[in-house]
């Protein structure tokens, strides 16, 4: 008898005449609360639109440009992707099985056995949703320094007299852009899908007018030489060892090809989601990777003069990508007008990514809520009239402004956000799947989307990934090592684990016990 099979049905009619989504649902303990209106196109563009290739390649384009330059971002790019896919396979595979909202922290607990379900739980979930956290703070905060950069360059630029936002400005915006995102996502799940979807497609129409736009207009193009061979080992930084360089130049790229777990967080809202979740997952990784090589190609061929792009000096105050742009049509037209219109274009893709972002974060806090895992769940577990998790919505856009209040005090300390971003999501992605491959190698009971005989190879190469950048990205970044150049990355998640183990061990531990079910609410029950 398969899984699905045992759920029967009490007063309305055979489980088999449910979504399947639905049906494992109920089979797994929970009763439908959120309205299960998305397709498979509407989870994937949600996940699709957090990864954002125009968000995380155009805000760290500096960073690509600084450790190795072209080489550092074209191969980098190539050695990131195939990792990242490896991770995604895995936690498709797993997906698949157990399609639940806030999915991460619940596939630890039924794969680490019971023993140690509650504390695996507990570990994953709170670096799953701090990583959120810091994810969309650090995505409306680059969204922030853009609309500063595209005033600063309509106003002449800094060479020419512009207006430059003072920080508290740039916080300011930060906090209206959250505002906004709070507002849409208190929405229906069909207006958010809709404007998901909206946002899929900006993201691709995006990146193909980019990639081949302003190549065209450049006036002095990089050689093919260049756009391949060409490292860029001088930097500001102190570091001199190539290696080490091209190394650290991987943030960019794996810090673009984060986000893609939304699929799961939305399993509950999506139709067929033991299918369509999976699928979701995938071809959003997939898609980003072919469209981010893509647009790092064609933009690096308007680079010739890396360290006039990194200079503070130039007109977009060393906001390299922006300066491609602006140098692009100035050179050509006479002015940045259309340099300044491809920023707005690169500004609407990364206001949708904040967006999906928050949808995300919300329906994460709503399922730990709802397991009892977080102070006052029974406030972020509740839905409104529109099942819409509002509560939740508000929190999440609440903690993201109040760690972006971390800028006013330093800007390098704030910077940490976006490796906190990179680990903890990557931390809470390997955890389940590390379960997976040792103590749920026997009794994993797969999906319709399954690995086979290669999940358990997959899986390991996946977690050994994790585990590489995890230490990469908290080595020094800048030689000698200084407040004001210190990597504060392992410092923040340190802090991070610390108090979440402690929040364990003083109080959590006795009254978390794992993800809590209640099917027993709801017209169904299990064999």
């Amino acid at each position: 008898m398969t899984l699905s099979s045992r759920v029967v049905a009490i007063t309305e009619g055979d489980a088999s005449s449910l979504d399947s989504g639905h049906a494992r649902l109920l089979e797994l303990g929970y009763k439908q609360e959120l309205k299960r209106g998305l397709s498979v196109i509407s989870n994937f563009s949600l996940s699709f639109s957090v990864i954002s290739v125009l968000t995380g390649v155009t805000t760290l384009y500096n960073t690509g440009l600084n450790y190795g330059g072209p080489v550092s971002m074209q191969y980098g790019w190539f050695i990131a992707s195939a990792f990242t896919m490896l991770v995604a396979l895995s936690m498709a595979e797993i997906c698949s099985s157990y399609p639940t909202t806030g999915g991460l922290y619940y596939w630890s607990a039924k794969l680490a056995g019971p023993r140690w379900a509650p504390f695996a739980s507990w570990i994953t979930g709170w670096f799953n949703i701090i990583g959120q956290w810091a994810g969309t703070t650090s995505v409306d905060f680059s969204l922030a320094q853009l609309i500063q950069v595209i005033i600063l360059l309509s106003t002449g630029g800094k060479n020419g007299g512009g207006y430059q936002a003072s920080k508290y400005v740039v916080i300011a915006f930060h906090g209206g852009i959250l505002l906004l995102h709070g507002m849409i996502n208190s929405l229906p799940v069909s207006v958010i899908s809709f404007l998901a979807q909206l946002g899929a497609i900006w993201n691709i129409f995006g990146v193909f007018v980019l990639m081949i736009l302003i190549p065209s207009v450049t006036t002095e193009r990089a050689s093919v030489s260049f756009v391949f061979t060409h490292f860029n080992a001088e930097n500001d930084n102190g570091i001199n060892s190539k290696p080490y360089i091209f190394l650290l130049g991987l943030l960019m790229s794996q810090y673009t090809l984060c986000g893609y777990d939304s699929s799961a967080h939305m399993t509950e809202e999506t139709k067929g989601a033991d299918r369509n979740g999976p699928k979701g997952l995938i071809s959003s990784v997939g898609i980003s990777i072919i469209l981010g090589w893509g647009y790092i190609l064609g933009i690096t061929f308007a680079v010739t003069d890396i360290h006039y792009l990194l200079s503070e000096d130039n007109d977009a105050g060393g906001y390299a990508i922006a300066e491609v742009f602006y140098l692009a049509f100035k050179k050509r037209y006479g002015n940045g007008n259309g340099g300044i219109v491809c920023l707005v274009i690169v500004g609407v893709a990364v206001f949708f990514c904040g967006m999906s972002s928050v949808t995300s974060n919300s329906r994460m806090a709503y399922a730990f809520a709802r397991d009892g895992a977080m102070p006052f769940s029974s406030l972020w577990h509740k839905v409104n009239n529109q099942e819409v998790p509002v509560n939740a919505v508000w929190l999440s856009v609440s903690v993201s402004f109040c760690m972006a209040l971390t800028s006013l005090g330093s800007i390098v300390a704030f910077e940490a956000m976006v490796s906190i971003a990179v680990i903890a999501l990557n931390i809470a992605y390997a955890l389940p799947i590390f379960f997976r491959v040792t103590m749920a190698q026997k009794h994993f009971a797969p999906g319709p989307f399954n690995l086979g005989r290669y999940g358990i190879i997959v899986g390991w190469a996946a977690v050994i990934w994790v585990v590489i950048i995890s230490v990469l990205f908290s080595l020094p970044v800048s030689y000698p090592i200084a407040i004001q150049t210190f990597n504060y990355a392992p410092v923040a998640v340190g802090s991070v684990l610390a108090l979440v183990v402690a929040f364990w061990i003083l109080t959590g531990h006795s009254w978390f016990k794992g993800p809590l079910t209640d099917v027993k609410n709801s017209t169904f029950s299990l064999l």
